[in-house]
């Protein structure tokens, strides 16, 4: 059993110094949020179950912490973007395995070299980190918001998601990978979409194509993943594994429905949020995409509530520019999905619940007003 390290470096080379000597002497390390409040911090410092901080400071140790099994490297919270995030565990040969597939990926005449931006304590922060310790890619430092500044320092490759892509000109980068929430409608070609998780150790599908070594099958609607990547188990619980189509029961199951056909992944959404209106189920975020195209809506998300009649209406929740009619919207709604699709309520908001990492908060909906 070993100890947990807490890096509480801020994103740049002294977090990489850190974590590289976790690696060379073998202890298990996760990486905290230099944003979050010290009440916060310390809840999730109790969800990760460390036992000593590391900073520039020095060494605190911790008490209540909780040891890893010697094949741990890391423990990493989930999003949280369901509800209260769980503490996933890594081994060393996921993490490594992760690094290489990626790097082999993605290089062309030369490996990438990347500029980190995304918050470390996140999986696809980490993940670029990591591909220079566990593989050949190399780091360019530059302000984390100047983005454009990367192909002017060297980098070629960056992870970022759908709000940095908005608001940054990226077209200087050989490859952009896009994570997180669903992407808009129209991409630069230097773009790639990728879909993973946490528990999958960043992403582990690019453009709907899994990575080498990566197998998906699809059980009742929803994707089940087999990989080297994955991870072990959670601090509480084991892996959760599923029966697949080929009899073993070794997949993963993601939570996420989708269709798996001719080797192309395509997402519908997280399971626990499609809405039974009437009879048909709308996933939210198909309704967020269409009704983020009408003119003067910034943001929007789509939830369900109980409701005596339809059994869930569905709710939409807007921050617009002030000029947006609750017709255009419903009519948007009805035009580009169906007439069932059309929001029982459209409730204007200052701004959307997020995560750190730009997630929909979808458990918070219901509640904003």
């Amino acid at each position: 059993m070993r100890e947990l390290n807490a890096l509480d470096f801020p994103l740049g080379p002294d977090l990489v110094t850190a974590i590289r000597q976790s690696v060379e002497k073998s202890e298990a390390f996760c990486v905290l949020d230099q944003r979050l409040s010290p009440r916060r911090r310390d809840e999730e410092l109790a969800l990760l179950g460390a036992t000593k901080v590391i900073s520039s400071s020095g060494e605190v140790s911790l008490a209540g912490g909780q040891s890893v099994d010697d094949d741990i490297a890391l423990v990493m919270l989930t999003s949280g973007s369901s509800g209260t995030p769980k503490a996933a565990l890594h081994t060393w040969s996921s993490l490594e395995v992760s690094a290489r597939i990626t790097q082999t990926t993605l290089r062309s005449a030369t490996p990438p070299r990347w500029f980190p931006c995304l918050p470390a304590n996140h999986i696809g922060g980490l993940a670029v980190l990591l591909r220079s310790i566990f593989s050949d890619a190399e780091l360019v430092w530059g302000p984390a918001n100047a983005l454009e500044e990367g192909p002017l320092l060297g980098a070629t490759h960056i992870s970022v998601v759908r709000a940095q892509l908005v608001r940054h000109d990226l077209s200087g980068y050989e490859r952009v990978l896009l994570g997180g929430a669903r992407p808009p409608f129209e991409l630069p070609e230097n773009v790639v979409t990728t879909w993973g998780m946490t528990e999958t150790g960043s992403g582990v599908v690019y453009n709907g194509v899994p990575l080498p070594g990566v197998e998906l099958t699809i059980v009742d609607g929803e994707v089940c993943v087999r990989s080297d990547t994955l991870f072990s188990r959670y601090r509480t619980a084991p892996r959760p594994v599923i029966t697949g189509p080929d009899g073993r029961n070794n997949w993963f199951p993601t939570g996420d429905a989708g269709t798996f056909e001719n080797g192309v992944l395509s997402i519908k959404g997280r399971l626990g949020f499609v809405i039974n209106t009437g009879g048909e189920k709308v996933w939210p975020e198909d309704l967020e995409q269409v009704l983020g195209t009408v003119a003067g809506v910034k943001e929007v998300a789509v939830t369900g509530l109980p409701d005596e009649e339809w059994g869930e209406k569905i709710v939409a929740l807007v921050v617009t520019d002030g000029s947006v009619s609750d017709d255009a919207l419903k009519r948007a709604a009805d035009e580009q999905i169906g007439p069932w699709a059309k929001p029982k309520e459209i409730r204007h908001v200052a701004a959307l619940p997020r995560t750190g990492n730009g997630k929909l908060r979808r458990a918070d909906l219901k509640f904003l007003q």
